[in-house]
């Protein structure tokens, strides 16, 4: 059996050889933080290192696809209630979300865990990574809560892939009362501020008339017909978009016989921009491209926005993404500036609509080569590796001192707030998207 062609590998690994070579200088931060408290963090983070482990590998080792992370959730509950520590599993109306609090009084700072897993490929997107530094960085900066100028909460979060949870927690009022919100995320090389982008989703279905496709097709009126303008003129709009925009679609239903000439035929497209604005002009622009099929073949369209929550852009808090890139220095870990890795390596995250809601950062973390793709089978085998196992740790200790950091720094707070405000402050998200 002739197997597919393989994509050529030249351009990745030119990519990855410029990377390599681009030795850029180390990131660096005006701000001291709370630089007492980081060997005590780290020596915590470290310390909890098997459990850590367990907790990532018992996570990858039960995929659980979103709002079903069951599992998950109580593995997290349990090794939060094994230190002494409540764990409200089904906060904020969700069943496998999860919140827990540290410390006393304001600012509050959240650290964010993710744990669902991808249809048939599992943990390809290493979000058992994600959970373990998460409840790390909570666990150590609980053990040290009486140093704390303010207090912590783990937001544990379900359906990353596709389910919107952040967003979900963020309209039932779970991050009003927080000021900035941390995690990291597994990639093939160290990044602290790479750009995300939003997402939209758009569901189709054309009816049209059915007939006999041989007998009498001029009584028939093709919805197949229509999928595939729409598709064919989703493709031609790609010629025009701006570089950072991202389209792609699927047919959910083809019709139901070759000799019935189709009634019914759906489509399902993704939409991604870089910026809010570029979103909704691109959605602006595929909705007339859905209508203008279906009166160019004399069926209705029934066209369905956002069937789970949109996904807006990551907005990277510049001065917390750098002192992020500062607390892992010591972990022998290169944290890449924005625009060494190409900005067209970009997908999407819930993580944004909190990063426009209030101050976040969303940073990458090496666990595999850079040359391996998240969402592919290799990705998920690198998940567990000793060096996703190194990475755990790592990026616990850097969420962890990043948040005693915001804690205790007025001054960084105060760069904080105005590298958020500067970047368009908060944004209305709900009405964005209407």
């Amino acid at each position: 059996m002739q197997q597919p062609q393989r994509p050529y590998p030249g351009y990745i690994e030119r990519v990855v050889d410029r990377i390599r070579r681009a030795d850029p200088p180390p990131m660096s931060s005006p701000f001291d933080g709370a630089s007492t408290l980081h060997d005590r963090l780290a020596d915590v983070v470290e310390g909890d290192g098997d459990a850590l482990l367990q907790l990532s590998h018992d996570v990858h080792d039960h995929p659980e696809l979103g709002f079903e992370e069951h599992q998950a959730v109580q593995a997290v509950a349990n090794l939060l209630v094994d230190r002494g520590i409540e764990a409200e599993v089904g906060a904020y109306g969700l069943d496998t979300a999860l919140r827990a609090t540290t410390g006393t009084g304001e600012p509050a700072v959240a650290v964010i865990a993710e744990y669902d897993a991808l249809p048939e490929i599992g943990h390809a997107c290493g979000h058992n990574v994600i959970c373990a530094t998460a409840v790390g960085a909570f666990l150590a900066l609980h053990e040290l809560r009486d140093d704390l100028d303010g207090s912590v909460e783990l937001i544990a979060t379900p359906a990353e892939e596709g389910g919107g949870g952040k967003e979900l927690i963020a309209r039932a009022g779970g991050f009003d009362h927080i000021a900035a919100a941390l995690m990291v995320h597994p990639f093939g090389m160290d990044v602290a501020d790479h750009p995300w982008l939003g997402v939209r989703q758009v569901a189709v279905t054309y009816r049209g008339l059915p007939a006999h496709a041989s007998m009498m097709p001029f009584l028939g009126r093709n919805a197949l017909d229509a999928v595939v303008l729409a598709y064919t003129g989703v493709g031609q709009l790609r010629q025009h978009m701006l570089p950072s925009d991202r389209v792609h679609g699927i047919i959910t239903d083809g019709g139901q016989a070759p000799n019935i000439v189709p009634e019914r035929a759906a489509a399902l497209f993704y939409l991604r921009s870089a910026e809010p604005e570029t979103l909704t002009v691109l959605t602006e622009q595929v909705q007339a491209i859905l209508e203008s099929a279906a009166a160019a073949t004399g069926t209705d369209a029934d066209i369905t926005w956002d069937p789970c929550p949109a996904y807006l852009p990551v907005r990277n808090n510049r001065p917390l993404a750098a002192r992020y890139a500062v607390n892992v220095s010591d972990r022998a870990r290169q944290v890449l500036p924005r625009g060494v890795a190409p900005e067209t390596f970009a997908a999407s995250t819930d993580m944004g609509n909190v990063s426009v809601r209030l101050p976040a950062i969303h940073p990458l973390l090496a666990i595999a080569p850079p040359e391996v793709t998240i969402h592919s089978p290799e990705f998920a085998e690198w998940a567990v590796s000793e060096r996703a196992d190194a990475a755990t740790i790592d990026g616990a200790i850097g969420l962890a001192r990043t948040a005693a950091d915001y804690l205790a720094d007025a001054e960084l707070r105060s760069a904080v707030s105005d590298d958020f405000a500067a970047e368009g402050g908060v944004l209305d998200v709900l009405g964005l998207l209407s």
